[in-house]
């Protein structure tokens, strides 16, 4: 069987192996394993690449996150506004800083945060929003920062999503007071395993991420507040430079394959294609569908060969890891109805167009019911 992955990350090793194997080497001969040259490198030119000011690297996104709260003194008694449709880990960052998620609904183009929906869950214990740049594209902030900024909450980009994306010229990870990434491996500048950053233009912030990612302790055996280890390692640091330098040719191919699978998907009525919001340029980290009957479609799209899959079938409030929050079948209706249409078709850099064809075709059997 002709088999098409969801990601082919083998395509993107092929174009940076030695440039990667030599960086390893450098690494490994001067034994620059914890914080080495390559870590900072990759901060200065990841930081100059969003314009963002400072970037702090860290062990993976979730960290990032919990990082970019507890930096701004999030925590027990504060509340945090997240949308219901996304990765439990915008959620989860919420909870491990002591803090209580408090969900709304997205909006049902985009299911991007639905802006009307916050200002009516705003109270005195609200520290924070957290818009997510979901699938590859930013949030819209504009509508949620002024209001936000005259009640003195703050703004935490999840930008885990939408590396090399940008809103009316803007780079994603500079809307916030601060931001938080993954370079998780399958994401569009992702490293070789577990990887984040957080990033922020302010100096104040960014001294602050790194000290409480470094146990509190701004020099060795001094400890002035209680941190955790979240350190980028030294040789994913290495991967994500090679992968940087690269990063707008990928999300360019990316486009380029968005752009196909909606010619083919055009008037297919069976098929509900994603839409981008005026201003932005989508960089495409999944290319997600609405079909009725979801899960047989995936089932038979996998029997077929065509590693498609869901992001994310249950939202936040209906997460059993969630159910703190009292959430209830009926709460945001939106997130729940796409939750149980959404499918993420093959998207990667390098994929080809007779792969697409293939995955359109596939798909169109399938939701016609035909095998």
């Amino acid at each position: 069987m002709n088999t098409i992955p969801l990601v082919d990350l083998s395509l993107q090793h092929a174009q940076i192996a030695a440039e990667v194997e030599a960086g390893f080497a450098d690494v490994l001969a001067a034994a620059d394993y914890i914080g080495g040259k390559s870590v900072a490198a990759f901060e200065q030119e990841y930081a100059e690449y969003t314009g963002g000011g400072f970037c702090v690297g860290v062990a993976n996104g979730t960290e990032a996150l919990e990082l970019a709260l507890r930096a701004l003194d999030v925590g027990p008694g504060d509340e945090v506004v997240v949308p219901a449709n996304t990765f439990i880990a915008t959620a989860e960052a919420v909870v491990r800083a002591g803090a209580t998620p408090v969900l709304v609904d997205v909006d049902d183009d985009a299911l991007l945060i639905d802006p009307g929906q916050v200002e009516g869950v705003l109270t005195e214990r609200t520290r924070a929003v957290i818009p997510v740049d979901l699938y590859g594209q930013v949030a819209p902030f504009e509508e949620l920062v002024p209001m936000l900024r005259q009640r003195g909450v703050a703004v935490v980009e999840d930008g885990a999503q939408s590396q090399g994306a940008t809103r009316e010229g803007r780079s994603a990870g500079t809307f916030g007071d601060v931001a938080a990434t993954s370079f998780y491996p399958g994401k569009n500048l992702g490293a070789y395993g577990d990887a984040g950053g957080v990033t922020t233009s302010s100096a104040e912030l960014a001294g602050r991420v790194r000290l409480l990612g470094a146990h509190g302790s701004p020099a060795k055996y001094e400890h002035t507040v209680v941190g955790f280890n979240s350190r980028l390692d030294t040789l994913q640091a290495v991967v994500l430079r090679a992968k940087l330098r690269r990063l707008d040719a990928w999300n360019a191919e990316r486009r380029a394959a968005a752009t196909r699978y909606a010619e083919l998907l055009e008037s297919v009525e069976e098929v509900r294609t994603p839409t981008t919001l005026p201003g932005n340029d989508h960089v495409w980290h999944l290319y997600v569908v609405r079909v009725a009957e979801r899960d047989r479609v995936l089932r038979e799209l996998q029997e077929n060969g065509i590693g498609a899959a869901i992001h994310y079938p249950v939202p936040v409030h209906l997460t059993p890891a969630m159910a703190h929050l009292g959430g209830a079948v009926g709460q945001f209706p939106v997130a729940e109805r796409a939750a149980g249409q959404i499918l993420s078709l093959p998207m990667f850099p390098g994929i080809s167009p007779g792969q697409q064809e293939r995955v359109v075709d596939v798909l169109l059997r399938v939701v016609r019911g035909r095998r």
